[in-house]
């Protein structure tokens, strides 16, 4: 956006308005164009690229996949020029990047409240939330916040998380904002930590995860696809999105969303990679194929 309030025409004008503009990103989600997170046939497609800020940049075999942030944005606005698409979560830097490019009009969208716990640190279970803050999605007048729930039960730093989680939760109910949350049941094994995707635990880290906060009136889940999905969605009344993860092998991917997708509690999927980065790299055509299997 230039400082006339147009869009910014390249990546070039986007760093030069950064340097010589900032106070324009503030004015800019003002200005924008923004939606109720569900409206039409009540069903949401959200593309995920919160992947970055906690260094995880490696897609199936490709281990630097996401290191040019030019090549992310191009693919992010790809799959948002999809009409299908109705918006995108991201840690603010992409999303201030999205902004000023006009690719978030009339779009939802989520902010990341992201992770300390990096992949492979000793610190991973330290979660302290690093990003985003309801104060700062509701004066962008974004639909909510997402944030990451991992319970390991030989961690003692569960417990800061999990009350971290709970103060988000409320802090976004005090906006009215949806509180976006992917909880895991997660352990070390041989030094690293693994979330556990068995059926059984998928539920308990539910049960916990749905317990946080002094209300769950703007809480939504974002869960994995795992075996006896129709169980799993027995454990909430959450309104539930189906994250997509970074699979083998996609195929097997969409036909499991496809099939998880006819279960009552959830409403959509909420996909990175899977989408962005597909084998043949056509976003587009991986795209279409998510956005006919939620609507």
């Amino acid at each position: 956006m230039s400082r006339q309030g147009t869009v910014c025409a390249d990546y070039a004008a986007v760093t030069d308005l950064r340097a010589c503009d900032p106070l324009a990103i503030a004015r800019a989600w003002q200005a924008r164009t923004t939606r109720p997170t569900v409206r039409g046939d009540g069903r949401l497609m959200i593309v995920a690229a919160d992947h970055p800020a906690r260094g995880a940049l490696a897609v199936g075999s490709r281990p630097t996949a996401m290191n040019s942030r030019v090549d992310l944005l191009d693919r992010l606005r790809a799959a948002l020029a999809d009409p299908g698409v109705d918006g995108v979560l991201a840690t603010s830097d992409i999303l201030d990047d999205l902004l000023l490019l006009g690719a978030l009009e009339d779009k939802v969208v989520f902010s990341s409240f992201n992770r300390g716990g990096l992949a492979g640190a000793s610190f991973e279970l330290d979660d302290r939330m690093t990003a985003a803050t309801a104060a700062s999605t509701a004066a962008a007048n974004m639909n909510g916040g997402k944030m990451l729930c991992r319970i390991d039960l030989d961690d003692p730093g569960t417990v800061a998380t999990m009350s971290a989680c709970a103060q988000a939760i409320d802090e976004l109910a005090a906006h009215g904002l949806i509180a976006m949350l992917e909880p895991f049941m997660s352990t070390r094994i041989e030094g690293k930590v693994r979330n556990d995707l068995s059926p059984d635990a998928v539920i308990k880290s539910i049960h916990i995860g749905q317990g946080l906060g002094s209300t769950s009136a703007y809480t939504w889940m974002k869960l994995p696809v795992v075996d006896e999905m129709d169980r799993v969605m027995e454990a909430t009344t959450m309104p539930t999105l189906l994250l997509g993860g970074d699979p083998a092998d996609p195929d097997e991917a969409f036909a499991s969303w496809e099939k998880a997708l006819e279960l009552p509690s959830v409403r959509g999927l909420i996909v990175g990679r899977t989408l962005l980065y597909p084998p043949d790299d056509d976003v587009a055509s991986a795209v279409s194929t998510a956005v006919s299997m939620v609507r």
